[in-house]
This record gives structure tokens, C-alpha cells and sequence, in this order.
């Protein structure tokens, strides 16, 4: 049976100051009409039922994502105690669907990327089922064509095809990229056969514990010692003491770099995992200007700027060019798109001046 686990632990400080620490970028109306772990959950369809939808997320965030997906059932929104990184979330989230559907298949997720049309990522994901219904040790990933030379993205190199489905291609991967410089990135464009990293998996969750007990042999004790736990009374304190003394991977480290049997799909459906302020203006689009404009604004002789703002309040720009202004009720925030990777560092010195009302 068919099982979504949507990875929600994020902060999203390239977002700041709109996302928080109570209220990161996930749970955010970034691109209009529903937050972005409501569009990812709302995706789904009928792919998978609501009652077989794990989120994982942190502490703190479990109350506020629980009121946002009425549908998902309370108990399987799982908050860590602490951050462990993706090979934790991964392990933890097989553990828990397998203690009642030992052969269950997983779709993981991020719950902040931008996906579309929704018909053609269902189709995907059961194409992907289909590959691991076949070969149930497969590994399937999917990869997103490169549009240009990004040195944000980890990358995956395909070796030969495997398998081809209504023009939909699944390739065995060859090798797993960090992410590139520059002159690297060029290259896997110009090769065709590299593709971004998107972070999207589908396996056999009894064949991600078996990589992790392989791989990562103290990991996997941690979470199996978790999920034998789930449903009994102390079942908080022993999810506390064993995953906070889980050593934290990447799920690509600990296990997508080292399988011998993974295969890659080249997306069919549109992808953006809005990493920062200017992906809005791929998403949204722009105006003549070359704005991109969220909220009440006037502009006099500003150009390729995103502005944004909240409850009706006016921003006002008069002759900015390549800039980024957020406002939001107690903070704003101006920037040169050139320095936006700055924004992570606002966080880091807020927290240094003990500004944790701004956080």
C-alpha cells in the first residue's frame, strides 16, 4: 500500500522576515490560495488517503501543521525533538508505516516545493510504485531537468535506461553530485545527463530500513528502538532519548549515495523548490518593469524588484533597481538581490542580540 511522508522541519530563513520559527516557510501563503504544506498534501489527490499521510516535522510545529491539515490524523503528525537532518526523518517515518503495513511503499517528499500540474505528478508517483512493485530492493528518485548551470542543486548523473512508460523515462543512476562550482554546473548542463537533486523518493519502506541497518547500523537500532515504542505509554520519552542520540545524516549521505539499485525519473511535471525571495518571480511572474509584486505597492522608476507585503500596508519605492523589500507587521526588510544569501545571516545575528521576538 501506498504511504506519503512529507519532511516538514525546515526553517526557511532565506525567507525572513516572513517566516519564523513558529511559522517557517511551509506554513506560508507564498504563492497564493493555501500554504505550502497544505499544496503539498492537496497534490496527493487520490494517489494517497489522508489516513496514510505521515508528516515529520519539529516539536514545536506539530500544533500549528495539525490546524492546517485537519484531514491528517493528529498522531501522525510526528514532531522530532530535536534536528537530526534526513536520514533520521527517513528511518523514523519506515519504522512507523511498517508497524501496520510491513509491505508498504513510501513516497517522500519536502513540504516546501512548488509542484504542477498535479495529475502529472500523481501519474509519477505511480509510475515510481510501478518500478518498486517490480523490483521491490529498487530505490526510484526523481530528477528535474536543469535549466540553467545551478550551483544550489545537488546533482544526478544517469547511466543507461531502465524502463520507459508513455514517454515518462527511468534511468539507473550512475552517481549522486554535491553541489557544483560553477564550471562543473556548465558542464553537467551541457551534458544532458545530469539533472537536479529534487529530494523526492519512492521505496519499500522495509527496503530503506535494510540500507539504513546496512549503512548506518547505530541509526537504524535508534529508530527501530522508536518505532517498537509507538502506541505504548512511554512512548514520548523513549522517541526523546533514542533519537536525540541519533548522529544526524542526510538521507543522500547515509543511504542514496551507497545503493546499488536506484533509478532516476526525469520529472514530467513542473518543479520549484523555492529556495528564496527571488523564486517568487518565476512563480508569480513579473510586470514590465520586471517586478514582482505580493500586496499594495507603488513604484516610481524601481525595476526588477519584488516587493511584499502584508494586511493592506503601502510600500512605496522610488527609484530601486534589482532590490528586495518584505514587510511584514513588525519587520521589513530591504536587500540587493546580489546579497540575498545574506538574509541567513539577519537570523544568526538576531539570535546573537537576543532578538528572539523577531525569530
Amino acid at each position: 500500500m501506498l504511504h506519503a511522508v512529507i519532511m516538514a522541519g525546515g526553517s526557511g530563513t532565506r525567507f525572513w522576515p516572513a517566516s519564523r520559527s513558529l511559522k517557517p516557510k511551509q506554513l506560508l501563503d507564498l504563492t497564493g490560495g493555501e500554504t505550502m504544506i497544505q499544496g503539498t498534501v492537496g497534490r496527493l489527490g487520490d494517489l494517497v488517503s489522508p489516513d496514510r499521510v505521515l508528516v515529520v516535522t519539529n516539536q514545536k510545529l506539530v500544533d500549528p501543521i495539525r490546524a492546517q491539515l485537519p484531514d491528517v490524523p493528529p498522531e501522525a503528525i510526528l514532531g522530532e525533538p530535536c534536528r537530526r537532518d534526513t536520514a533520521p526523518c527517513v528511518g523514523l517515518a519506515a519504522a512507523w508505516v511498517t508497524r501496520d503495513d510491513p509491505d508498504a511503499t513510501m513516497v517522500v517528499m519536502p513540504a516546501d516545493h512548488v509542484i504542477s500540474p498535479p495529475e502529472k505528478f500523481q501519474a509519477a508517483m505511480r509510475y515510481a510504485g510501478q518500478l518498486v512493485d517490480e523490483a521491490p530492493d529498487r530505490i526510484v528518485t526523481f530528477g528535474i531537468r536543469p535549466s540553467y548551470p545551478a550551483e544550489i542543486f545537488g546533482y544526478i548523473e544517469r547511466g543507461s535506461r531502465v524502463h520507459d512508460q508513455d514517454g515518462t523515462a527511468a534511468y539507473q543512476v550512475e552517481k549522486f553530485h554535491e553541489k557544483p562550482k560553477a564550471a562543473d554546473a556548465q558542464r553537467y548542463l551541457d551534458s544532458g545527463n545530469f539533472y537536479w537533486n529534487s529530494g523526492i523518493f519512492v521505496w519499500r519502506a522495509s527496503t530503506i530500513l535494510d540500507q539504513l541497518k546496512q549503512h548506518e547500523p547505530a541509526m537504524y537500532e535508534h529508530v527501530m528502538n522508536i518505532g517498537e515504542a509507538v502506541g505504548s505509554p512511554n512512548f514520548d520519552a523513549v522517541f526523546e532519548k533514542e533519537f536525540t542520540a541519533i548522529e544526524g545524516r542526510s538521507i543522500d549521505y547515509a543511504v542514496m549515495e551507497k545503493a546499488k539499485n536506484v533509478a532516476v525519473i526525469e520529472a514530467p511535471f513542473g518543479w520549484d523548490d523555492l529556495g528564496n525571495w527571488q523564486a517568487l518571480g518565476r512563480l508569480k511572474g513579473v510586470d514590465e518593469d520586471g517586478n514582482t509584486l505580493i500586496g499594495k505597492h507603488l513604484g516610481i522608476d524601481t525595476k526588477n524588484s519584488i516587493v511584499r507585503s502584508e494586511n493592506g500596508h503601502l510600500v512605496v519605492t522610488v527609484g530601486m533597481e534589482d532590490c528586495i523589500v518584505v514587510h511584514t507587521g513588525d519587520a521589513t526588510l530591504v536587500a540587493q538581490k546580489s546579497h540575498e544569501e545574506s538574509i541567513r545571516n539577519v537570523v544568526k545575528q538576531l539570535e546573537k542580540q537576543e532578538w528572539t521576538e523577531y525569530l
